[in-house]
Parts: structure tokens; C-alpha cells; sequence
């Protein structure tokens, strides 16, 4: 019978890829890792070469995750790139949700007062002058923006700023700003418009239907055209 290997041990022009059984125990997978890197190490030259390893559907704590980085750092040449695995803690995964999930609030923005949630908002409301809202994703506003919005509060500059009626003193996307131009000010102004990041890497504000085209994946609905 084939004996199963645990630890695979492939090589590329970045270093080396381990690729680690995730249904042995880890004191087996332990040994075998150490045994294989001891084998590899009298082959490899003298230059420092990046590891990265794969644990597929093995949950490490902390403490084997870092038993795993000494084991592999003892050897020589030998330096931790990154771990990557299929799981996460309960916590990373409330955390994702959160990032993911829209929050709808009716209210007033106010002068002074502040908005902020985790990831993309629906604010049935006003956002008054002085007012400001933030997004870590989107910002969508079923109302009068005329303070501040900033969406992609974490760096993401994929996200958007769409309102009813938008005036604002300010946008930000990520960590682009752009202040209103005078023709914000016109009253007569009623088609629901979007700010996003164009290609040249400056804020653009549009016609609301533009960002089918240029934000395809803007919706997690699927079926829609």
C-alpha cells in the first residue's frame, strides 16, 4: 500500500510551498514536517528562502502555529512567509459578517453628529450640513446628502456614495476627498446621483444607473441584470 505523505514540499521561483495534511494528527504532521525539512535542508544553497504553508481544513491554535514557525525557522535558510487556512473562529467570522452586512437606519443626520458603521449603509434620512456618515463598504442615502460621506472607510475604493438629492460638503472614498462643485448647489436638481473612483484615481459623481457599468458587482442579488 502507498504510504499517504503529509507534508508535501513543493518548489517555486518564490520559495517553497508546504502543503500540509489537514486529517492526520498534528503531532504526526509535526514529526513528518521536521523530518522532511531535515532531508531538503543538506540540498538547499546558502541564500534565505520564504516558506508559505497550506493547512486546508486544520484549525491551529496560536501556540501551533507558532511551534510550527520555530520547527521551520531551525532550519536552515529557512524563513515564514505566510500560513493560510480554509478556517476561522467563530469571532472572524462575526467579524466578516459584519463587514458584509448592510445596515438600514431611518433617521436625521444632524449637525455634529456622527454615523458609523462596519460595512455598507442604507440611511432612509437626511444627512444635514454638519452632519457625517461613514462606511467601511458603500454608503447609500434614500434622502438629501449635504454634509459628509465617507465610504470605504478601511481602504476599500471600490465603494460608492449614491443619494437622492446629492449636496454635500464632502466625499471621501477610501482616502480620496473631493469637495462639492458649485453645481451641487442647483434646486432643481432631482435625479439620484453616485460618487466612485474613477480610473484616473479621483472621485467622480454620476448619474445613478452609470454604476451598473462601472461597479458590475455592486449587488450580492443574483439573476439581476
Amino acid at each position: 500500500m502507498k504510504k499517504i505523505q503529509n507534508v508535501m514540499i513543493k518548489g517555486t521561483k518564490d520559495g517553497l510551498i508546504l502543503q500540509l495534511d489537514d486529517s492526520c494528527s498534528y503531532e504526526e504532521l509535526k514529526k513528518e514536517l521536521d523530518y522532511k525539512l531535515s532531508e531538503s535542508s543538506r540540498s538547499r544553497e546558502d541564500h534565505l528562502i520564504t516558506v508559505k504553508l497550506q493547512v486546508g481544513n486544520r484549525y491551529l491554535t496560536n501556540e501551533q502555529v507558532e511551534e510550527l514557525k520555530e520547527l521551520i525557522r531551525q532550519k536552515k535558510n529557512l524563513a515564514v512567509d505566510s500560513i493560510s487556512s480554509n478556517v476561522i473562529t467563530k469571532e472572524e467570522a462575526a467579524k466578516l459578517k459584519e463587514d458584509k452586512e448592510i445596515v438600514s437606519i431611518a433617521r436625521i443626520i444632524r449637525s455634529g453628529q456622527v454615523l458609523h458603521v462596519a460595512g455598507d449603509l442604507l440611511l432612509v434620512g437626511d444627512v444635514n450640513p454638519g452632519g457625517t456618515v461613514i462606511a467601511g463598504g458603500n454608503i447609500f442615502i434614500m434622502g438629501a446628502l449635504k454634509g459628509i460621506a465617507h465610504a470605504g472607510f478601511y481602504g476599500n475604493k471600490e465603494a460608492v456614495v449614491a443619494a437622492s438629492i446629492m449636496k454635500p460638503s464632502q466625499i471621501r472614498i477610501g482616502d480620496c476627498i473631493t469637495r462639492a462643485p458649485d453645481n451641487y448647489l442647483e434646486e432643481d436638481k432631482r435625479e439620484m446621483e453616485c460618487a466612485y473612483i474613477n480610473d484616473e484615481n479621483q472621485i467622480t459623481v454620476d448619474r445613478l444607473q452609470v454604476l451598473m457599468h462601472v461597479r458590475p458587482n455592486i449587488t450580492r442579488l443574483e439573476g439581476g441584470q
